[in-house]
């Protein structure tokens, strides 16, 4: 059987086009790529390293992802994503740094540049516009800094603020977590007064120990006292979280095993809700709220636990969310520190376990909230893990809220 120039070009056709969708769906799918912020090294001054791992759409099982990446410094602490999805920012507590890495399409890290901050930084947030970023670091001082940011780059400090008590300036103030609405208006500060609470060690105080400062956003970045603030929080706030719609904010108390709830009044004012604090797990360190604004996660570090809420979407109110286990607790390999939700789908929710060297994983339940263990969790990872970030693969879309 002979074929002519057209028959043959026309088999060659189909025979690529036949391989082509062979070799699509056997291609790897991802929706998330999962940043871990951890040591390369087990030692205590070894290097840090940004770790990427792609998130099965299926089953929500992590990967390894693209190369590790050193972050920049020693001891990466606290990293934070840009709404864009093409930035990264990491904390290097133990380095006085902020550095900047940008994310291109296939999740790959390449660092771009770095700020030095005057004390150890502890927490970073980017507001919703890519316009500033603010890092608190401390103690000694214990300062929230606002830098500019033109294309994902860090610009010139336009904004520095000490983070001190009205009658008690000379207290020691630890800065613990750094958060900023939505709408870009006010930021939101948890710290603990030292001088004040000081286990195994002396106090000189009697402040409140526990503390948010609030500030509303200025024009150039300038940041305004709240009215009110600081507001009492706690003993040990440990880190503080909002809801998509600026209406409230949560922060974990480490040293009373309780997440506080505070409505948003005058968009940069808060009030406690009247029915608060609610019950967590033993030393709450790190929480989230899943991006349709429903369900909120606290890991419990003692515990080695995720708790689960549902947020009443009218009063804030958190309540349990039991699994299909009849328990609000879901175990996580050894000491928890940090947890996210994917952006994705908002159908997964992992945690990096400092002590377990490795990331938790869970299945959200997108109608109860309750957690269920992703195929073959925990996944091992570098020395201590200590943060997380994830950025959606591709278009898929976020999730969103609406009040």
């Amino acid at each position: 059987m002979k074929f002519n120039k057209l028959s043959q070009l026309f088999l060659v056709s189909i025979i690529g086009l036949f391989l082509a969708s062979l070799l699509t769906s056997c291609a790897i799918v991802t929706i998330d790529y999962v940043f871990i912020a951890d040591s390369a090294g087990s030692g205590t001054n070894s290097a840090g390293q940004i770790q990427t791992f792609d998130a099965d759409p299926e089953t929500g099982a992590l990967r390894s992802g693209a190369p590790n990446v050193p972050s920049g410094g020693i001891n990466p602490v606290s990293m934070a994503t840009s709404t864009d999805f093409a930035n990264l920012y990491v904390v290097n507590k133990a380095s006085n740094n902020v550095v900047h890495f940008s994310i291109d399409s296939g999740g790959i890290l390449s660092q771009k540049d770095m700020v030095t901050t005057s004390a150890s930084p502890v927490s970073v947030a980017v507001n919703a516009a890519i316009t500033y970023l603010y890092v608190v670091s401390g103690p000694n001082p214990a300062v929230l800094t606002v830098y500019s940011l033109s294309g994902g780059a860090i610009g010139s400090a336009v904004a520095s603020i000490p983070l001190t008590l009205p009658g008690f300036t000379s207290d020691v103030i630890v800065p613990t977590g750094v958060n900023v609405l939505a709408n870009n208006d006010a930021v939101f500060v948890s710290a603990y007064d030292q001088s004040a609470y000081n286990p195994g060690g002396t106090t000189t105080s009697t402040a409140n120990p526990g503390w948010v400062f609030g500030y509303s956003v200025g024009s150039g970045g300038t940041l305004n006292v709240a009215s009110g603030s600081p507001y009492k929080a706690g003993v040990k706030p440990s880190a503080l979280v909002s809801d998509p719609t600026n209406r409230f904010v949560f922060v974990t108390d480490f040293a009373s095993n309780q997440v506080i709830g505070y409505t948003i009044q005058g968009g940069s004012t808060l009030d406690f809700l009247i029915n608060g604090p609610f019950k967590t797990g033993n030393e709450p360190n790190s929480v989230t709220i899943d991006p349709r604004g429903k369900y909120m996660y606290i890991s419990n570090g003692l515990d080695s636990t995720v708790s689960a809420y549902v947020i009443d979407l009218t009063t804030g109110t958190p309540s349990a969310a039991v699994n299909t286990s009849g328990s609000q607790a879901n175990s996580t390999d050894t000491t928890p520190v940090s947890v996210i939700v994917d952006p994705a789908l908002g159908s997964y929710v992992y945690t990096a376990n400092n002590l377990g060297d490795s990331v938790s994983g869970f299945h959200l339940n997108i109608t109860t909230g309750a957690l269920q263990p992703t195929e073959s969790t925990p996944y091992p990872t570098g020395a201590a893990p200590a943060a997380l970030a994830a950025v959606p693969h591709g278009n898929h879309s976020t999730q969103t809220v609406s009040p």
